[in-house]
């Protein structure tokens, strides 16, 4: 192996990729060389790459101490490598082990009585790697081990006890077979909303669901995105993946709203209850509409909180203190940095992330962001009273799910990055790779393959912060919810790496460490009593399957494209039973859309398919699914009365076949199966058209035809969740 190849190798980064139609692409040397650059490794040349390979080594022998090591429960010993002169063989050592619980273990050594496992000259002095072996707690959790050679050689690392699977609730344990819904939370119109799903009508989709008998709700991503950039809709680019979106505040629900005269007087004006009118009219979202609308209101709760809460010292202004206090710099800097943005947008008039802003700012640690955070206080404590808010509604619907009886509870879902510009990298530059982006290689709709724009993590700085950025978001994620579902799970095996000004075709992918990341999400997952649902569609490798099921993940399961050999649709009995069942998701056809082929008269009207070729055969195979369908249907005895296997006995798609579509994946062992509430109300369009913009289509745009409080005696609605809970009781 070549000394470019070793440094690849060393840093996770692959040497080929295959398309989905097997064909070969070998990593170029331009393209390796890029990638290492983004991680901030030194390889433009011959010179520079030896030079980081000999860097590599001796930043390794230099730690005493890895920063972090992820064992399993009842694993057996653990083997704990230590970096120590040789002139410290005889020395008395002591290692020291605080669990998280408080408990204390250790013993002292003398390090030539350890193992060997090499051996490394590092600044003209000769290393030896010991091994130092000794049985982990029983307790799963975070412990602190110290070790203690005296003479400088002092050095701590985390040691992650983990159990071997995620949490599995009660309610699909056993023969436990559940049902949810999958709702685009944004598009839910209700009576009450100002344009747009609120944090209220995600408690009233957890009544609908317990009276329906529905164990889930399933939601967009919730993260924070841009206040200051409404139309920065998409929910998988947000700018931090810990903190909310607080568009979905209930304004009305805030308690100040009750005690703020100004603001029911403003909300109750005819002006305004008119502007509220037309935003919950529109089809569309108008996201600039909806947060002028809320940020008027909001700034009036805010200086009524300050003036009678928070400078009076009352029990609500120590609970907001006691909220700051509790999340401390995580909290503070993503308000530093809406604030900042805030700031430089309306100065600038177009800043769309820190990168544009003036470079001294771009340092979340420079002293003109302690002034500026000092002389705007109240400006920055403004987004943390808003973030406080959504915590609190969010909070109140997750526990309405407990109280309610919902079986799994709320489910969010974990996009798989965030955006370059946003809050995340600001306050964390040297975890991101700021000059590549996620993506995927070429498959049949994307011949070029996919650039998302998302700064994937560095795997080896993520490993130097022994993880904690990800336990941070898994904490933040589970701690309102009961089900977690993760976008593009293979990320956290691989990701498929794009560096700027490179096409997607010149991609690669870079490995990050699997089984330390599954560790470390089946210990959140258990402490936090929250099941875990991976998004695992597409070029899935073998080794994440294998993995995620003993792990206790449940795998993504798409009617679309659960397929026999022959291309006719898999019977419900041939789905696995550890699995989270559909008929579709955000990203793909409805249900009607899907069997009128709207998507690909809308892809091929957008010009989004790379040939005619390519649209030809998806014309061709779609001509074929429908009386696959159908017939997957009347084998199972559920094609609805008068209907036949040919397609023209339906030439829409029904509120019968519909239902018919529904009770035929019930039957299915799956432990859960999503209702898409698109296809719940007949809906047509998709709520997202991957690769297209807003300029050219709606994405996370549409709303749900019938209002929330109507959905009760909504037939097409009724007719599915009568075959869900006939099927699935």
């Amino acid at each position: 192996m070549n000394p470019l190849d070793r440094l690849c190798a060393l840093y996770g980064v692959h040497q080929e990729y295959y398309t989905i139609w097997g064909e070969h692409h070998p990593t170029s040397e331009r393209t390796k060389r890029a990638i290492l650059a983004a991680m901030d490794v030194s390889a433009e040349d011959d010179a520079a790459v030896e030079a980081s390979l000999s860097a590599h080594q001796d930043r390794q022998w230099r730690r005493l101490l890895p920063p972090v090591l992820v064992v399993r429960e009842l694993s057996g010993p653990c083997r704990i490598p230590l970096n120590l002169p040789v002139a410290l063989d005889q020395a008395a050592c002591r290692w020291r082990l605080r669990t998280e619980f408080g408990q204390e273990l250790g013993e002292e050594f003398v390090p030539a009585s350890l193992e060997a496992g090499g051996r490394h000259q590092l600044d003209g002095d000769e290393r030896v790697r010991r091994l130092l072996v000794f049985e982990p707690p029983a307790e799963t959790g975070y412990h602190r081990l110290a070790v203690d050679c005296g003479d400088g050689m002092q050095a701590e690392m985390t040691l992650i006890v983990a159990p071997h699977a995620s949490y599995t609730p009660p309610a699909i344990q056993g023969a436990g077979r559940k049902w949810g819904i999958a709702a685009q939370l944004y598009g839910v119109r209700s009576a009450h909303n100002w344009g747009m799903g609120d944090f209220s009508d995600l408690r009233a989709l957890v009544e609908f669901c317990a009276d329906a008998g529905a164990a889930t709700v399933l939601l967009n991503p919730l993260h924070a995105l841009f206040p200051a950039a409404p139309e920065h809709a998409s929910p998988y680019s947000p700018s931090s993946r810990v903190w909310f979106n607080t568009l979905y505040l209930d304004v009305e629900a805030i308690a100040d709203f009750a005690e703020c005269a100004a603001a029911r007087e403003m909300a109750a004006s005819q002006v305004f209850r008119h502007r509220l009118g037309a935003l919950r009219e529109s089809g569309q979202v108008d996201y600039a509409g909806i947060a002028a609308a809320k940020r008027e209101l909001l700034e009036l709760l805010y200086r009524h909180f300050r003036q009678g809460h928070l400078e009076a010292g009352g029990a609500r202004g120590r609970a907001f203190r006691a909220f700051q206090g509790a999340h401390g710099a995580s909290l503070r800097k993503l308000a530093e940095f809406e604030a900042l943005q805030e700031h430089f947008q309306a100065a600038e008039g177009a800043a769309w992330g820190w990168p544009a802003w003036p470079e001294a700012y771009r340092d979340h640690r420079a002293a003109e962001v302690a002034a500026f955070a000092e002389a705007n206080l109240e400006r920055v404590e403004f987004y943390e009273y808003l973030q406080w808010q959504a915590c609190l509604q969010l909070e109140a619907a997750g526990q309405a799910s407990w109280e309610r009886g919902l079986g799994i509870g709320i489910m969010l879902d974990l996009a798989i990055g965030v955006a370059e510009g946003g809050a995340a990298t600001w306050t964390r530059p040297e975890l991101y790779a700021l000059t590549a982006s996620a993506g995927a290689p070429p498959d049949e709709i994307n011949l070029m393959g996919q650039d998302w724009g998302l700064p994937p993590w560095i795997p080896h700085r993520l490993r130097d912060a022994a993880y904690e950025p990800f336990i941070e978001l898994l904490r933040a994620n589970m701690r309102f919810a009961g089900a977690l579902r993760i976008d593009h799970v293979m990320g956290l095996y691989r990701l498929f790496w794009v560096v700027r000004g490179f096409t997607a075709v010149d991609g690669c992918y870079v490995s990050y460490p699997f089984e330390d990341l599954l560790g470390i999400l089946a210990l959140e997952s258990q402490r936090n009593r929250c099941l875990v649902v991976g998004e695992d569609l597409g070029t899935v490798p073998d080794e994440v399957r294998h993995a995620l099921h003993p792990a206790g993940v449940l795998s993504t399961r798409v009617l679309y494209f659960e397929r026999r050999e022959d291309g006719r649709m898999k019977p419900p009995q041939d789905y696995p039973l550890q699995a989270a069942a559909a008929v579709t998701t955000h990203d793909l056809p409805t249900l009607a859309g899907f069997w009128q082929g709207l998507d690909i008269s809308l892809r091929d009207r957008l010009g989004l398919f790379p040939s005619d070729e390519v649209r030809d055969r998806q014309i061709a195979a779609r001509a074929a699914d429908r009386p696959h369908l159908l017939q997957a249907l009347e084998q199972e005895g559920l094609l609805p009365a008068g209907g036949s296997t040919l397609p023209e006995s339906f030439p829409a798609m029904t509120a019968e076949l519909a239902r018919a579509v529904y009770a035929y994946l019930a039957r299915s062992p799956a432990k859960l199966l999503l209702l898409q509430m698109e296809d719940a109300l007949g809906v047509a369009e998709q709520p997202n058209l991957p690769g297209t913009t807003e300029a050219v289509y709606p994405d996370w745009r549409l709303k749900l035809p019938a209002e929330l409080e109507d959905w009760r005696h909504h037939p097409w609605l009724q007719g599915v969740v009568q075959a869900l809970r006939r099927d699935r009781p």
